[in-house]
């Protein structure tokens, strides 16, 4: 479970939007044509994709990147695997090298039948890489000079996970996998790999139009050992544990303190074998027991809130109720600078004594009122606080340190209206009339599309061996909207950007544990208004986040409109304002977006975005 815990003091109320920052096209972006061509071509009008397939496949990146962040690899549309490194970043010039060449599939295989993959590449340290072949195939070589790679050997899936096959005349093969990360343990090479499950058809199917939900298998496998010189038998890859789940992973990560992987994704990821429970998004406090026919039920209303509050820019409000048969002088109010006390004779709750107020107010032009007859029930007592800081908006009324219960602020409608208005003027347009840079300035506001940004998502952590933590086990499975994941090349924490209410929290894996023993997730900055933003985005096939410096939104582009990069810096605590750049990659030279990540020289970074014709390096930007 993902336990979220903003740090209040990060979040920043007053922030208005952000501001223009230019960069100069000259200076950072440039375009190298392809010699070895990337492509996305991999589909068979035979077979059909599923909503979580075709999602998978957009975002996809083709991209790898060494440990050291020296490197990068792709795999081209003749399927070579082709190394990319930076001479020099200031220079912006990679070199391209074909260091292994693939072998074509030729024989019949079980991506005849099944969608076959795309070809994908995963580093297990500085010195090795495997390679699969998006038919079912997988290899492992070793990286002995810049100018080529040994293969070291050849690896499918047992056959027992491709059975049952569609067509009893095929012979048996491996099924078409994807990978995605890979590490050493204990000298011997770990994988963890994807594909979609293997579905058994009745013999005699029954006449039903009904579509079977698509589910994928994520396993993590460890490559034997064998003789250096015997490449030409393939080798069945040792399965370590074997998990199925409704989508496609986007992002796993290994703890190596805790000997656990994260698999991050749409769905928890059980064991094979155990049922799959529906998943309606449903909290903690939704479930409950379920009373026998004969037990009555409890008819005790909800409490209700111990206040409501509303605020101006110069004044906050607070009501409370109170019985009417309370008498004014059994009322006291102090006011101070930090802090507010409010205690009534006879009355249990609330009371409020020297409780820390969230902002600083003016004890002198602060005051209360008492009506007796406020409501039918209830009399009712008003606080007038006024703000030290005129224009301030505050999140809430008390510290969040102070233990009391958090009571969201009563809007008025204009004036949530008014907050969405100021943000707009700073999200709009920069080309008028252009679908490459799209806006919510340009229409009218989407709820729907406001709300559903970004990807719902579980974690699921698995041990090294397959089990479940009992930390795990003991904890509810509660999703969850991620914003983006770290940015591949330069990233080495395990982190994501969590979306809260219309702005991203920067999360990230810390090595404490809470006293049941769960991990500690660390919130460390804050992107205000970033799940705003990127719900104008309706292109962005890559967002990633370069630690708590930026994060970055990538459209995946065409001919005629998008390929644009959008990059929105960290506004500081305090700041009403934060920088964010506009850059367009993409357009009908280079095709469309297939891969991004970072790569290094010495201290200097580089932005590598592979299209389908062109690599786009961009320098100075992070």
């Amino acid at each position: 479970m993902f336990t979220l815990h903003p740090n209040r003091s990060l979040l920043n109320p007053k922030f208005d939007g952000y501001k223009l920052d230019p960069i100069s096209f000259e200076d950072t972006i440039f375009r190298h044509v392809l010699q070895y061509k990337a492509t996305q071509a991999s589909v068979s009008g035979r077979h059909h994709f599923s909503f979580q397939e075709a999602q998978s496949r957009i975002r996809h990146n083709h991209l790898s990147f060494s440990p050291d962040g020296e490197q990068a690899v792709y795999v081209d549309a003749d399927l070579r695997v082709i190394s990319v490194r930076l001479n020099h970043v200031r220079d912006a010039q990679p070199s391209f090298r074909a260091i292994y060449d693939i072998p074509q599939p030729t024989l019949p295989s079980a991506s005849d039948s099944f969608q076959r993959e795309y070809p994908s590449s995963v580093f297990v340290d500085t010195q090795a890489l495997m390679c699969a072949d998006g038919h079912g195939t997988l290899y492992l070589l070793a990286l002995s000079s810049i100018d080529s790679a040994t293969l070291l050997g050849v690896y499918e899936l047992p056959r027992s996970l491709n059975s049952p096959l569609p067509s009893p005349s095929l012979p048996p093969s491996s099924v078409p996998f994807r990978l995605h990360v890979a590490l050493s343990v204990d000298g011997k090479p770990v994988v963890v790999l994807s594909f979609k499950s293997l579905q058994e058809a009745p013999l005699n199917p029954p006449s039903s139009r009904k579509i079977a939900p698509t589910e994928f298998d994520v396993l993590a496998v460890q490559l034997s050992s064998h003789s250096a010189n015997d490449n030409s038998t393939i080798y069945p890859l040792d399965i370590l544990w074997h998990r199925r789940g409704a989508n496609v992973p986007f992002y796993i990560a290994y703890d190596k303190r805790r000997s656990v992987f994260i698999l991050t994704g749409g769905s928890p990821y059980r064991q094979v074998g155990q049922l799959a429970l529906e998943h309606h998004g449903s909290s903690p406090s939704e479930f409950g027991p379920i009373p026998r026919t004969d037990t009555a039920l409890p008819v005790d209303p909800q409490k209700p809130l111990p206040y409501a509050w509303t605020q101006d820019s110069e004044e906050v409000t607070i009501v409370l109720p109170f019985p009417s048969s309370t008498s004014k002088a059994n009322i006291n109010v102090l006011f101070s600078p930090q802090t507010l006390t409010v205690l009534v004779e006879n009355a249990e709750f609330p009371r409020y004594t020297a409780t820390r107020l969230w902002g600083l107010v003016s004890p002198s032009s602060s005051f209360w009122t008492w009506d007796a007859h406020g409501t039918y029930a209830y009399g009712l007592l008003t606080l007038h606080l006024e703000k030290q800081h005129a224009g301030t908006r505050w999140p809430h009324v008390f510290e969040a340190s102070s233990g009391q219960i958090e009571v969201p602020e009563t809007l008025d409608p204009s004036e949530l209206y008014a907050i969405r208005e100021s943000l707009e003027k700073y999200t709009a347009a920069l080309q008028e009339g252009g679908a490459t840079r799209p806006s919510l300035a340009d229409g009218e506001v989407d709820e729907e599309v406001d709300t559903t940004i970004g990807m719902e998502t579980c974690i699921t952590w698995v041990g090294l061996n397959g089990t479940d933590p009992k930390w795990a086990r003991e904890d509810w499975d509660v999703p969850f909207t991620v914003l983006s994941t770290p940015l591949p090349g330069i990233s080495t924490e395990t982190s994501m950007t969590v979306k809260h209410a219309i702005d991203g929290l920067f999360f990230v894996l810390s090595d404490k544990d809470t006293a049941s023993g769960l991990p500690v997730w660390t919130h460390e900055s804050t992107y205000s208004a970033l799940a705003f933003v990127l719900a104008s985005k309706r292109d962005t096939r890559f967002t990633y986040h370069v630690s708590s410096k930026a994060v970055l939104a990538l459209e995946g582009g065409g001919a005629e409109y998008g390929g644009n990069l959008y990059m929105y810096r960290e506004a500081k605590p305090k700041s009403n304002l934060a920088k964010q750049a506009i850059l367009k990659l993409t357009g009908d030279r280079s095709g469309s977006l297939l891969g991004v990540g970072a790569i290094r020289d010495g201290k200097q970074t580089a932005i590598l975005c592979l299209c389908e014709k062109e690599l786009v390096v961009l320098r100075n930007v992070l």
